[in-house]
């Protein structure tokens, strides 16, 4: 993982279930993907979530890249 990423991703039990967030905060990593899949630009996504920063939104992708980084997947049962 990044020294970005690791500065604001947290896992904590207690906060969304454990799913990875940004610093803390109720915002789940799978939130900020899911919004710039939908096409959300990082812009609106700020505007939108003022407690959030650039910095995060740049965390939550670069935490996604190194979770994707796998030698093989297999294809997922229908």
């Amino acid at each position: 993982m990044t020294a970005l990423s690791s500065e604001r991703i947290t896992i904590d039990a207690s906060i969304c279930h454990g799913k990875p967030c940004i610093r803390g905060l109720r915002y789940p990593v799978e939130n900020i993907l899911e919004w710039l899949s939908t096409g959300m630009t990082i812009e609106e996504i700020l505007t939108d979530y003022e407690d959030l920063e650039r910095e995060d939104i740049m965390a939550a992708l670069a935490f996604a890249t190194q979770l994707i980084k796998v030698k093989r997947i297999a294809k997922l049962a229908a």
